[in-house]
């Protein structure tokens, strides 16, 4: 290598080594991206509490609803207790239950049973279920089930209506209300 080449090669070594550290430039640019990353992730990240707890609701409303059906074929009708049916997650000698998160009011009859989950916190969404016995089309006694999701937070009880239950089998409302399963 020509020694002028390896002069200025030197040279520019020795200028980036005297420079060492970052610009406030730099250091105002990476502030600015996590910024922006933080602003578009905080409110997903926040979401997932509620998620997690609306959780609750529908998997101890889906678990009502398999006991019941078991009660109902063992016994000839729906149970009017959670402690009937047994399914450790919510339990009560009457048809009243509370977690931290929701409290369940449970009716039932010969023929249908209706669960509404009464979100503690405003910010969570309320839901309901419930089980039908009909006799359908081939003439034979059938037992449905539905899951129902009220689309808007804060729900009520007032204002969350039992889920409709015809002789076809069980829907959630026409409006306000979005169906799960069944």
């Amino acid at each position: 290598m020509k020694t002028e080449v390896k002069a200025k090669f030197i040279q520019y070594f020795n200028y980036k080594q005297s420079g060492k550290g970052f610009t406030l430039v730099e250091l105002l640019v990476v502030i600015i991206i996590i910024g922006i990353l933080a602003a578009i992730a905080l409110p997903n990240f926040l979401s997932q509490g509620a998620k997690a707890k609306q959780t609750e609701a529908r998997q101890n409303i889906g678990a009502v609803n398999r006991a019941q059906t078991l009660y109902r074929g063992e016994n000839g009708t729906f149970a009017d207790t959670f402690d009937k049916l047994a399914i450790g997650a919510i339990s009560g000698s009457t048809g009243t239950a509370s977690t931290t998160n929701y409290s369940y009011n449970l009716t039932a009859t010969a023929d249908n049973t209706t669960l509404i989950a009464t979100a503690q916190d405003t910010a969570l969404k309320a839901y309901s279920g419930g089980n039908n016995r009909h006799i359908n089309s081939a003439n034979t006694s059938v037992i449905a089930s539905v899951i129902c999701e009220a689309l808007t937070p804060g729900i009520t009880p007032a204002s969350l209506p039992i889920v409709n239950l015809p002789s076809s089998g069980p829907t959630c409302p026409a409006s306000g209300y979005i169906q799960l399963g069944s």
